[in-house]
């Protein structure tokens, strides 16, 4: 036993190191996941400052280099004059476009003025240390309708070339060349034509040895463009400068974000994350024992949500403990009035005849009874006594309201209606007798309906009186059940001085009384559809020639498949009385009619009022 009290010892140990453990990989993550967060967002700020950074120099150092070579532009637009650069860009045009031949151009390249010009452009081109310096002019035709497909196969050539100073002479274009133009500049290059302005966009390329920016400069005469003088200059210390400028800039961005960093992470780890581990810590202890609630809540004091989320806690926790504390009082005293609803139940199904047969000598009846409450008690009840040797008393009655009130109520009315009924008066007497005194200090407001019957033996002859309850339903011996629609008076409780008729039925041997509450009828499915007086006459009548005890469980099992999962709302009480007495088939050899065997005995009057209740 010892050496297993010390391994269960180890064990819990063991599951303590493990839970404290993981409480600090939680504790560890917290604190982690906010410095990794603000090392994301340094890097996402740094590198956002040298993204900006770059498209700010980038653009300052395009925007220089493409000046320069406007400027080039221009002054080599000033080595023509507009009368010849007019007359060479037609005679370039005419042929390109086939109305002459090369004759013409040729004249201009051998010519000394053009060669003069050449040499000019070259020099200044060597002179700024640009690409080319070219003259052309467009073809605005084909600029206007831009043909994917030919500029796919290299074959959209607008460009027609007047001079090249291109720095690798043997690439140079020859006067009346063709060449394309970048789609992208398509626009920018008509927009020029038309207007005689540049464009204000830069025209960028990469080339072999870097970037290149390019100037396309308009020449213009008497108000029309006559030509263009292009001119590209390498960016050669534009890569360079742009990595140097990274890494300067990586260099400050990322001793600034360390700072930044370290002064966060200290600022955090004071006012949030210490704070927060406090919180988790007294929580943790909390679920280990409810009675620990921790000063350490008390002592938060940040001024904001953590602050907030501290004091919540502790409120948590004392609420926690007062809400356990009311449960166990409620569930105790749940349990009790649970324990003595039992008792009620077990005394108020006592209170009712519950050994079948009731009466094992009398063999002329067949009388069975069931009532299932549709609470712990309930407001139903039944009864049935000898008045005498030879008259057998029959109740059912429905009391208004559920629960332990309804079966207080119904206490007093049975034992009211049994000790005047054992009186031997008859059923009305007995119910005027017990209305007027339910309807004493009735300040509850409650009522009883009743189906009251006495019972002759050995004669079949009942004698019965109807306080607003369900009608009875009677199987006769050459058929099945049918309702009886006697004649009601007024609820028990319900008025003082109320007055109740009587009838009177013969059961022959064989025939059957069925009385219920209205449990019966009014039980409910899913769909809200009520059971009903006609399912029950089917119920009945499947087996009309059935025992009591059989007609009662046929009815309620079918009631139980029609109502399914819906739950009981009213409570379902049943009785029949079977009359088993062969020897009065002597006495009435021939059966009467139903409606002669029923017969009025009397109209009451209400006393002093001289009106009939019904």
């Amino acid at each position: 036993m010892e050496k297993v009290e010390r391994g269960r010892k180890k064990e819990n140990r063991g599951v303590n190191t493990e839970e404290k453990m993981e409480r600090n990989a939680l504790r560890l993550g917290l604190a982690f996941k906010f410095i990794a967060g603000l090392c994301v967002a340094g890097l996402l700020i740094m590198a956002g400052t040298a993204a900006v950074g770059v498209s700010t120099y980038w653009n300052s150092i395009t925007r220089q280099y493409n000046e320069m070579a406007y400027q080039v532009a221009r002054t080599a637009s000033g080595y023509f004059s507009r009368e010849e650069l007019s007359r060479y860009a037609d005679a370039v045009y005419r042929y390109c476009t086939g109305e002459t031949g090369r004759d013409e151009i040729d004249a201009i390249a051998e010519s000394e003025r053009y060669l003069q010009i050449k040499g000019q452009l070259d020099g200044l081109r060597e002179s700024m240390e640009a690409n080319d310096i070219f003259v052309f002019v467009f073809d605005i035709d084909l600029l206007r309708n831009f043909d994917q497909e030919a500029y796919d196969k290299m074959e959209w050539n607008p460009i027609y070339y007047i001079s090249d100073s291109y720095h690798v002479k043997e690439q140079q274009f020859s006067i009346g060349d063709e060449s394309s133009v970048l789609k992208e500049y398509v626009k920018d290059c008509i927009q020029a034509y038309e207007t005689g302005v540049h464009a204000d966009n830069y025209f960028i390329s990469e080339g072999e040895f870097g970037y290149n920016t390019s100037a396309m400069y308009p020449v213009v005469q008497d108000g029309r463009t006559v030509a263009f003088v292009g001119v590209e200059i390498p960016m050669s210390t534009l890569q360079g400068n742009v990595r140097s400028y990274l890494v300067r800039i990586t260099l400050v961005g990322s001793l600034i974000t360390l700072v930044l960093l370290a002064v966060v992470a200290w600022l955090l780890t004071r006012t949030l994350i210490a704070p927060v581990k406090q919180v988790a810590q007294a929580a943790s202890l909390f679920t280990e024992n409810r009675n620990m609630i921790s000063d350490a809540l008390r002592t938060i004091r940040t001024g904001d949500e953590v602050q907030m989320l501290a004091e919540s806690v502790l409120k948590m926790e004392q609420d926690i403990n007062a809400y356990i504390e009311n449960l166990t009082r409620v569930t105790a005293e749940k349990e009790r009035i649970g324990a003595e609803l039992d008792v009620a139940a077990r005394i108020q199904a006592n209170m009712l005849p519950g050994i079948f047969p009731p009466f094992p000598d009398r063999k002329e009846i067949d009388i069975y009874a069931t009532m299932t409450p549709a609470k712990e008690v309930g407001g139903d009840f039944y009864d049935f006594f000898l008045v005498d040797d030879d008259h057998l008393a029959l109740v059912m009655a429905d009391v208004s309201g559920k629960g332990v009130p309804a079966a207080l109520f119904m206490v007093i009315a049975k034992t009211l209606l049994k000790n005047r009924a054992q009186m031997g008066v008859s059923p009305k007497e007995v119910l005027e007798s017990v209305n007027n005194q339910l309807c004493e200090n009735n300040e509850s407001e409650m009522f009883v309906t009743v189906w009251l019957g006495v019972y002759q033996l050995s004669t079949g002859r009942l004698v019965a009186a109807n306080a607003g309850h369900e009608y009875p339903a009677v199987r006769h011996a050459e058929g099945g059940f049918e309702l009886l629609k006697d004649r009601h008076g007024f609820v028990l409780a319900g008025m003082e001085n109320s007055r109740y008729r009587e009838y009177e039925l013969t059961l022959l041997p064989g025939e059957a009384i069925f009385v219920y509450t209205d449990g019966v009828a009014e039980a409910t499915d899913t769909d809200n559809r009520l059971f009903g007086t006609d399912r029950m006459l089917l119920s009945l009548n499947r087996r009309p020639e059935a025992t009591a005890q059989e007609l009662l469980a046929q009815v309620k099992e079918d009631i139980d498949r029609f109502v399914g999962a819906a739950p009981q709302f009213d409570d379902i009480t049943m009785l029949c009385l079977v009359n088993r007495n062969d020897t009065l088939m002597k006495k009435f050899p021939e059966r009467e009619q139903p409606e002669k065997r029923l017969q009025k005995t009397e109209q009451p009057k209400t006393e002093g009022a001289g009106k009939e209740h019904v």
